[in-house]
């Protein structure tokens, strides 16, 4: 269920009774895409009473060993390195999600239109962050991704000029959307806000050496405007105002349009793949089930990747959308479901087996099949 290297490292760390228990968790979350503590309970195949298999779940959730910087970092370090190479760019996005009384700030590293967790942080409270917290989710990555060229990109919650001081005192690549209503200084002319700048649908510019706020009178800045022209009759209704460091608003333009990737994390992990939403656990329980959840997800996505450099993607999902030319379904998505279609046949082997036989005809197809099915169970 897990790439080797996971195995290898989890092992040297983790106790031999945790090691295993965390292994049954991520092959549930695999199998059933449900992290409420009471449903992973109810099918933890362990030989004991449900209430004894849930509390052994909680005693696991708040084990010490459990440590994002000892446990998690050491790991998605391992890796980002199987997919770049030291000194790449590193596209890091930061965002919230919030949903009941859980708030979120998660910083994450842009892979094939998806986003991996690195770090996150439980807020306590409700509604956006504030400046500290902001650089409390992001201060922990810097040295972890010391090898790499981070460039930070944000959405209109982290617009702050102090952030942006922040990631340009620690040589940090940023770019970070502001508000229509944001007032710019261009260098001997008067403030103007950003929805007053002559741009219109499919245009971009670049305002190089601006300051931004009144409250900010020192220190400059760039600013990119791109408002993307109308596609398929969808017209975005406002451009991007886009703070920023970097001097190239092509380059600018492509790499904040990557930020959907941490968007689509969160519904993969939420309705579209764990249900997140439905937990139910204390907020050091709720990291942990984050923990394992970014394990998992890092693991399909590797998983998927396999299988679709293998060739035999057709067997686990529709190729791609009528009219479209990208792939139908992403990496997760083939990787979650290719474990899930191996998993089904082991256990429904002899029903197969007899429903096969009843169109003996089909026979070359349906070995053409077990011979990719057996190549796809060879990598999961």
């Amino acid at each position: 269920m897990l790439p080797q290297f996971y195995l290898d490292y989890l092992k040297t760390y983790l106790p031999k009774s945790e090691f295993l228990i965390l292994q049954i968790l991520v092959w549930l979350l695999q199998v059933h895409r449900q992290v409420r503590i009471e449903r992973l309970a109810s099918s933890f195949p362990y030989p004991i009473k449900c209430e004894s298999r849930r509390k052994k779940i909680q005693r696991f959730l708040i084990s010490s060993n459990l440590s994002l910087s000892l446990l998690w970092f050491p790991l998605i370090k391992k890796i980002i390195l199987t997919q770049f190479q030291h000194g790449d760019r590193l596209i890091i996005t930061i965002d919230r999600t919030q949903w009941k009384d859980n708030n979120i700030s998660m910083v994450s590293v842009i892979w094939n239109k998806r986003a991996w967790p690195i770090y996150w942080l439980l807020l306590a409270k409700k509604g956006s962050s504030n400046f500290y917290e902001q650089v409390a989710t992001i201060r922990p990555i810097l040295k972890l991704l010391k090898d790499y060229k981070l460039v930070v990109i944000g959405d209109r919650e982290y617009r702050s000029t102090a952030l942006a001081l922040w990631l340009t005192k620690k040589k940090i690549d940023f770019i970070l959307r502001l508000n229509k209503n944001t007032l710019i200084k261009p260098r001997y002319k008067k403030y103007q806000s950003l929805d007053s700048l002559d741009i219109k649908p499919g245009q971009k510019a670049i305002y190089q050496e601006v300051l931004v706020t009144e409250e900010n009178k020192k220190n400059r800045f760039n600013v990119v405007v791109y408002w993307r022209r109308k596609y398929k009759n969808k017209q975005l209704p406002n451009p991007w105002y886009l703070l920023t460091n970097l001097e190239n608003k092509e380059e600018v333009i492509k790499i904040f349009a990557s930020r959907g990737g941490i968007e689509a994390m969160f519904r993969d992990c939420k309705s579209g793949g764990y249900n997140l939403e439905g937990s139910q656990a204390n907020p050091q329980r709720l990291t942990n089930l984050i923990l394992l959840i970014a394990i998992a997800y890092t693991a399909s996505c590797l998983v998927g990747l396999k299988i679709r450099n293998t060739g035999h993607t057709e067997y686990i999902n529709r190729l791609q959308l009528e009219g479209k030319t990208r792939p139908r379904h992403s990496y997760f998505w083939t990787g979650l479901y290719g474990t899930t279609w191996i998993l089904s046949m082991d256990i429904c082997w002899e029903w197969v087996d007899k429903l096969m036989r009843t169109a003996i005809n089909k026979l070359p197809f349906y070995q053409r099949g077990l011979r990719a099915m057996k190549h796809i169970q060879s990598i999961v």
